[in-house]
């Protein structure tokens, strides 16, 4: 990820973290029982447990190193250090589609954070650059894969 900055709200540090320790603690002892259990198992060139174990050790350890290096370049998002009815990373933004007149509602986030299930969008994705800088009753014209669309933004947040 290089040395760059990496905003965060507190709720998705503090998740980086929890994962961070399980990861440590938990997922480790758990990794190292199942390569032991492999290992009695016999002749460990043709022992698939034991090769499906360290290959998940492996993966854990970079996991490990992924959200450290992440955790180190990550910065929290104060939202009372933001300032208020614009469209910037930690808003929640009401919106209104121009043509189908759905409303939406997203809360715009960095690619660490972002989960479209509920609603957190990445500031980097095409919908959230749209958003960007815009503010309350603003129409922005966003273009996406499916072609252009046209929302109104009703209202920006801060939670």
């Amino acid at each position: 990820m290089g040395k760059e900055d990496i905003y965060l709200s507190r709720a998705g540090y503090n998740k980086m973290i929890e994962e961070l320790s399980y990861l440590k603690t938990v997922r480790k002892k758990e990794l190292s029982l199942a390569i032991g259990t492999a290992r009695e198992l016999g002749d460990l060139k043709e022992n698939a447990d034991y090769h499906a174990a360290k290959e998940a050790q492996a993966m854990n350890e970079k996991r490990i190193a992924e959200l450290q290096n992440k955790i180190t370049h990550s910065r929290i998002l104060e939202l009372e250090n933001i300032p208020e009815g614009q469209a910037l990373i930690g808003a929640t933004v009401k919106l209104i589609n121009v043509n189908t007149k759905d409303e939406l509602q997203y809360t715009l986030v960095s690619g660490e954070e972002a989960d479209f299930a509920t609603g957190k969008i990445s500031v980097d994705s095409p919908v959230g650059q749209g958003l960007l800088g815009h503010k309350e009753n603003d129409t922005v014209e966003i273009k996406v894969p499916a072609g252009i669309i046209k929302y109104k933004i009703i209202k920006i947040s801060r939670e």
